[in-house]
C-alpha cells in the first residue's frame, strides 16, 4: 500500500492502482468542470484529469506556506504530489481502466501488507465511510485505505 497525507488524514490505495507519483502539477482549468476537478494536466503526451484531494476527502485546503515565494524567475508550485491512478471505471470496478490524478499534501511511506492490521471501516469522524474500504494501523497510528473507485469513479472522464 501507498501512504499519503491529505489536510490532517492519513490515508492508503493499493501500489496495483497506483501509475506513477509525480511533483504537485500545475493544471489547466476545464470550464464547467466541478470543483472537486483541479483541471487537466499533460503527462507525457496524455491529458489526465486532477482531482483536488482535500475537496474529494471533505478536508480543508492546505495552508499556504509560511516562508515568502522566491523570486527565481520560474513559477512557485504548490506543495505536495499528484498520484497518478488506473481506476477500473463500471459499476462493478471491472470495466477500462481510466487513468486520473489525485493531488496530495505528501506521500509519506510504501506498506507490506504485513506491516498493517486492517479493521473495519466504523466510527470515521468526517470522513464519509462509502469511501473506505477499512481503517489501517501501523505501529499504533491509524489511516484509512480508500475505496479509489468510489471516491474518483463520479469524476473519471467517460
Amino acid at each position: 500500500m501507498l501512504l499519503f497525507r491529505v489536510g490532517t488524514l492519513v490515508c492508503a490505495t493499493e501500489v496495483d492502482q497506483v501509475r506513477e507519483i509525480l511533483p504537485r502539477l500545475p493544471t489547466t482549468r476545464i470550464p464547467g468542470a466541478p470543483p472537486v476537478v483541479a483541471g487537466l494536466v499533460n503527462v507525457r503526451g496524455t491529458l489526465v484529469t486532477v482531482v483536488e484531494g482535500w475537496r474529494a476527502l471533505g478536508q480543508a485546503p492546505q495552508a499556504p506556506p509560511s516562508t515568502p515565494p522566491s523570486t527565481s524567475s520560474e513559477e512557485s508550485e504548490a506543495d505536495g504530489s499528484t498520484i497518478i491512478l488506473e481506476v477500473a471505471s463500471g459499476e462493478d470496478g471491472n470495466g477500462e481502466k481510466r487513468v486520473i490524478g489525485f493531488t496530495v499534501d505528501a506521500v509519506t511511506d510504501m506498506l507490506a501488507g504485513s506491516d498493517t492490521t486492517l479493521e473495519d471501516r466504523t466510527g470515521l469522524p468526517g470522513v464519509d465511510p462509502t469511501l473506505v474500504r477499512a481503517v489501517g494501523r501501523r505501529n499504533g497510528e491509524l489511516f484509512i485505505v480508500l475505496d479509489v473507485p468510489a471516491l474518483l469513479g463520479p469524476v473519471l472522464p467517460s
